[in-house]
């Protein structure tokens, strides 16, 4: 490969993208309420090798409960109980690049010139990257030819009787099924500001197990905004002390029903973030997603977390260089049973 007229400009490129990948690991956690969440639990954890995510679950087979009563010397059930097994999920790989022409190296040749050129850039290529990712984990995994994140839409689908998420067929084993709960279908009318805290409510209500319950609703800007209509004759229950998602510059609110204390946040946002042809961002329109987050992990791989891809890269029939900044992981989950979603 032929040498650079400026031998130090890929050393400054790769170490400035090496300056950044923890501020854009923060960032991208940081930019998604449900990722933010994850990162304050501790529930970001890193994997290293195999083919695919495994994701540890327990649950209860109702065939082979063994816990009962009994009196004096009757004879116990010993059977085996609670399964323990793991859901798998695919690796799936982001890329964003930063380009640089010879005539740009020359024309920011100062160090100082140079470095301020190559944050712009950087800044452009991590907000690109950030928007697909934060965008792809609302869908289901299914977009770009099945390359995208396993995101809600899947996790906690529409229909939770049928399909498979992490390997486990829905509609074989029931514990594995999400709740679903239809404004229309299950409340006698279609969600609006006048019904949609009792929607919540009734859905969370299906989500508590002992001292587990929802800690989080993610509302797309439709949902949202009924919500908010619906706080309007009260006064507006915030979390800005910086212990919710408020603190990170979300518009949060508080939701207390059924017996607890959740954070409600905007999952929408402006039209056109992840392409020209995009009509939505964010959260999908017409939903509203009940979390408890305790269950659920952002699993990226600890050799390729918004890290630099790779060594040089120069065109062969261009004067300019290209360097990649990529992710590897997913999005998964250990107990879909307690997770839920609003729908029309």
């Amino acid at each position: 490969m032929p040498a650079f007229a400026n031998s130090s400009i890929t050393d400054v490129i790769a170490t400035t993208i090496q300056n950044r990948s923890g501020t854009l690991a923060d960032n991208f956690t940081n930019n998604d309420a449900l990722l933010r969440k994850l990162k304050a639990k501790g529930n970001v954890r890193p994997f290293g090798g195999g083919n695919v995510i495994l994701q540890e679950i327990a649950y209860t087979d109702a065939t082979t409960i063994n816990a009962n009563s009994y009196s004096g010397y009757e004879v116990l059930n010993i059977a085996p109980n609670s399964p323990i097994s793991a859901a798998s999920f695919d690796f799936k790989q982001y890329a964003a690049a930063i380009s640089m022409s010879g005539l740009e190296m020359l024309q920011n040749s100062g160090k100082e010139a140079f470095i301020d050129l190559m944050d712009g850039r950087m800044q452009v290529a991590e907000g690109q990257l950030i928007n697909r990712m934060d965008y792809d984990s609302y869908q289901d995994g299914t977009g770009n030819s099945s390359k995208n994140l396993t995101g809600l839409a899947l996790a906690i689908p529409d229909t939770p009787t049928t399909g498979t998420y992490g390997g486990i067929s829905r509609s074989s084993f029931s514990f594995w099924q999400s709740v679903s709960y239809s404004g229309v279908t299950n409340g006698g009318a279609a969600v609006s500001s006048a019904n949609i805290i009792a929607y919540m409510t009734a859905l969370a209500i299906r989500l508590v197990r002992g001292t587990d319950k929802p800690d989080l609703f993610i509302a797309d800007n439709t949902y949202y905004q009924y919500y908010v209509n619906a706080l309007q004759a009260i006064q507006r229950i915030t979390s800005d002390d910086g212990s919710g998602t408020a603190g990170g510059g979300f518009a949060s609110l508080k939701f207390y029903g059924g017996g607890m204390a959740s954070d409600v946040v905007l999952g929408g946002g402006v039209s056109g973030a992840v392409s020209s042809s995009q009509s939505t961002s964010g959260a999908t329109s017409a939903h509203m997603w009940a979390i408890n987050t305790d269950y659920f992990y952002l699993r990226p791989h600890r050799d390729r977390n918004f890290v630099p891809i790779g060594g040089e890269r120069q065109a062969v029939n261009q004067d300019a260089i290209v360097k990649l900044i990529g992710w590897a992981g997913n999005l998964t989950c250990s107990n879909s049973s307690l997770q839920g979603v609003l729908i029309a």
